[in-house]
This record gives structure tokens, sequence and C-alpha cells, in this order.
């Protein structure tokens, strides 16, 4: 059973399946790859953990009910989200995308501006899909792949399944878990807080992450009650869109650790939770490595996000969920089960919003192991890996049997708030809690809304 091995790779009891109901059926999106039960698997996981936690703090064990179809619409939030009637596309740049090269094709990500910059220079053209166009079809595909990955930039060249199971780097995403949760580091037991009526009541998430994984992960803890403090800083990027979709339920604070590492430490002395999406020993190098964060405040959980995780030779290379697939083979395998020529991405950001839920999953895991047995616990997700996994389930004969979802069909699925940004329709929370309903507390807000400090 997938959601068995999900809740084995945490570390608990695979008996907490049987307080599951998962109901529905693939294919729901159109793919070959099986999405839907990687999105109802991963979804289901991260609810039993909140259950699991609300009945070790003496509240009573409940049903978690996690309908297929609302899962996989879940994963494509962004897709379906609505500022006002218009969808939120703020933020996505005009050259990002698939181009053909010489030899085959290459996907770019350039939606933050210091990539989209870096491309035009690496390419030496103006900034115009036309431009980029007539530049990359003189590149050969693996060279351009790899002269923009040693100057920082978010590239990937389409590869086969073969050539991807070939790569050096393959080995190393195989060879790693699905979750990876270490301890860091000496502490006393830390129990957890008596029953609230929520789950995560009173415990404190500092979340540095961006874009969607991590923006996911830190939002499920906060639907399920935890105080979640999002930390960004005025001369960092981000996509307006993405922020409005996984804002729920946290607050939003600016704070730049190159000037301000008092301030943030003291916010770490706080907090269970330090979640980030930096690349490896970006954060070491403001002087928050894992043993100081864990040194500040024994006990802490640290939660890391990457793309290819922390061993191989990609381990410091940038990635999106739309880059890993098309660089591990899934855009050309997307292709040829649906009989296309040109790469096909998967219908939803698969890898980035199963491996958000998996952040909230290995968190919530490596809290309750600190109730039980102290310590300071490392929590690991790579992108690559959690493609890895949705690969080993296998394939769907008939996964195009169904057409792509419109925002009027999954109508019953949205709800409408006023926020920070006007009134927005999104994708009402998948998971259905018997006795805790998940809910954001304060509707999504602009970067920067709130004052860097604990409730």
């Amino acid at each position: 059973m997938i959601l068995a091995d999900v809740l084995k790779a945490a570390g608990l009891p695979v008996s907490l399946a049987d307080h599951a109901k998962l109901p529905g059926q693939e294919p729901v999106l159109p793919s070959s790859f099986r999405v839907d039960a990687v999105a109802q698997a991963s979804i289901a996981a991260s609810a039993l953990a909140a259950a699991a936690v609300h009945h070790a703090r003496g509240g009573p064990m409940q049903t978690v009910t996690v309908p297929m179809r609302d899962a996989a619409i879940a994963f494509r939030g962004e897709r379906h989200l609505r500022q006002g009637n218009e969808p939120a596309r703020e933020g996505w740049d005009s050259i990002a995308g698939l181009y053909r090269t010489r030899d085959r094709w290459v996907r770019l990500h350039t939606n933050f501006p210091h990539h989209r910059a870096g491309i035009i220079r690496l390419l030496g053209v103006e900034g115009t899909r036309e431009a980029v166009a007539a530049a990359l079809a003189q590149r050969g595909s693996v060279d351009f792949e790899t002269e923009a990955t040693a100057a920082g930039m978010c590239v990937s060249a389409c590869r086969s399944q073969a050539e991807w199971f070939a790569h050096p780097h393959y080995e190393a995403i195989a060879a790693q878990p699905l979750l990876i949760i270490e301890r860091i580091g000496d502490a006393p037991r830390k129990p957890l807080p008596e029953a609230a009526h929520r789950p995560l009541t009173g415990m404190r998430v500092l979340d540095l992450t961006r874009v969607i994984a991590g923006p996911v992960g830190a939002r499920t803890l906060a639907l399920h009650g935890a105080d979640v403090l999002h930390i960004t800083a005025p001369h960092l990027p981000s996509i307006p869109a993405l922020v409005m979709e996984t804002g729920p339920g946290k607050r939003c604070a600016e704070l730049d650790l190159r000037t301000d590492a008092a301030r943030f430490a003291e916010l770490v002395k706080g907090a269970d939770c330090v979640m980030q999406s930096y690349r490896q020993g970006a954060l070491a190098g403001l002087g928050f490595s894992d043993e100081k964060l864990a040194e500040l405040n024994p006990g802490i959980v640290v939660t890391h996000l990457s793309a290819y995780g922390v061993q191989g030779p990609w381990a410091n290379k940038r990635g999106f969920d739309s880059l890993v697939q098309t660089a591990t083979g899934m855009n050309a395998e997307e292709a040829a089960a649906a009989g296309e020529d040109t790469p096909r991405a998967l219908p939803c950001q698969a890898l980035d919003h199963a491996s958000g839920y998996l952040l909230a999953l290995g968190t919530m895991a490596a809290w309750l192991r600190r109730a039980e047995e102290g310590g300071s616990w490392r929590v690991r997700v790579s992108l690559a890996r959690t493609g890895h996994w949705l690969r080993g389930l296998g394939r769907l004969e008939n996964g195009f049997a169904v057409k792509e979802p419109t925002q009027e069909d999954v109508a019953d699925l949205l709800e409408t708030h006023e926020t920070g940004f006007g009134l927005l329709t999104s994708v009402k929370p998948p998971e259905h809690m018997e006795l805790t309903p998940c809910y954001a507390a304060m509707p999504a807000m602009p970067l920067g809304s709130h004052t860097a400090r604990w409730l």
C-alpha cells in the first residue's frame, strides 16, 4: 500500500493507515504517471501525522478522509487560483519554458530576475523569446545545461528515462530514502503541549522557503494550527501568485539575515522548526548552520528542501519541479505515452506539492520523536527523490482517458476569501479531519505584512 510505505519512510506506525479513508480512483488528471495516487498518499500521510500529534497530546484519535479527486486538484492549486475573476499569473517570465536546441530540447526557469539576467548574459542576446530561441537552436542541450549549471542558472536538458538512469547523479538519488530524518544533537525530551482544539496549536515554525514545495509544507502545518512565521527579505525575489496560493494561515515578516542576525537568532530560540529551501551551505554561510540552530535552541527541528538531494554530482545544482521533471526523463516519457514529439510536462507540479506534504510529514514525525526521546532533528526532502518515488509506482495505460479539469469542473472544490490581495478563489484543503478540520486562521497577506515576532 502506497500510504503505508510513506508512513514507514517517516518512521511512523503503519497502523496509522487504518485511520484513513481514501475514496476515488485513477486517473483524475491526464498523465501516464500515478500523480493522483502520490497526491492522495502524501496528503493523507501528513494528515495522519497531524492526527497522531493530536492523539499524543491527549486528544482522541480521528479518521482522516482524502478523496483522490480532492487531492489531485489540490496539487494544481496555483492553476485554479483566481484574483477577483482573473487567473493569478503575476510573476511568470516571458522567456521561461521549453526550447529546441541543436540536438534536442532544454527547459529554462527564469521567473526570478537574476536567473533571467544570467541566461540572457550566457546567450548574449536580447531578452525576447525569439532571440533566446534562435540562440539555443545553435547550442547542444547538455553542453548548455552544463554551462548554465556552472553559472548558477536554472536549465535542464530533456533526457529520456534511459539517459537519466545512466546519469551519474541517478545512483545518488536512488540510494537516498524518500524522507531523511536524522538526529543532529542532544537535547532533553520536549513533551508536546497538552491537547488543544487543533493538532498543532502552540507549535512555532519559521518558514524560510519560496515558490511551491516549501511553502506548501509550511502552509500544511499552519492549516493544522501551527503559528507559522514566513520570513523573507526585501532583496529576495518572489512569485506573487504563489505567495497568494501558499499564504493562507501564515504571518509574513521581513528580516534580512545579513544585517538582522540577532533578531533572527531570537526567533530561532522560540521556534519548534526552521523550514528552509536554501542551497546546501547557504544558511550556514550566514552564520546559521544546522548545528548552530541546534545550539541556539536544543530540540529544534530543521527541515530542508533541495532539488537534487545533498549527495552526488548535482547536490548543489539549482532546480525547480519543472526542471527536475525534464532532467530526469519524465517529460520525454510522458510525451511518448501520449504519442507526442514535444516534451510533455506532468499535469501538475507533482514533485513540488508531494515534497511539500512530505516536509510537513517529516516535521511532525520529528516532533513526535523529540517528545519521546529528546534530541534536535533534521528532515531532508528532495524533488528528485520524490520523482524517483513517483516513477517507481509504475504507469497507467489509460492515463490520458480523462480531460484536463477546467475551473468549472472543480467549482465544488473551491472557496473564496477576502485577503490582503483582495478577493481570492482557491482550492479547499483536501484533507478532511473527522475532529479537527483544516482551516486558515488568517488569510493570505502580502510579504512583510507582519512583525517578526512570535504571538
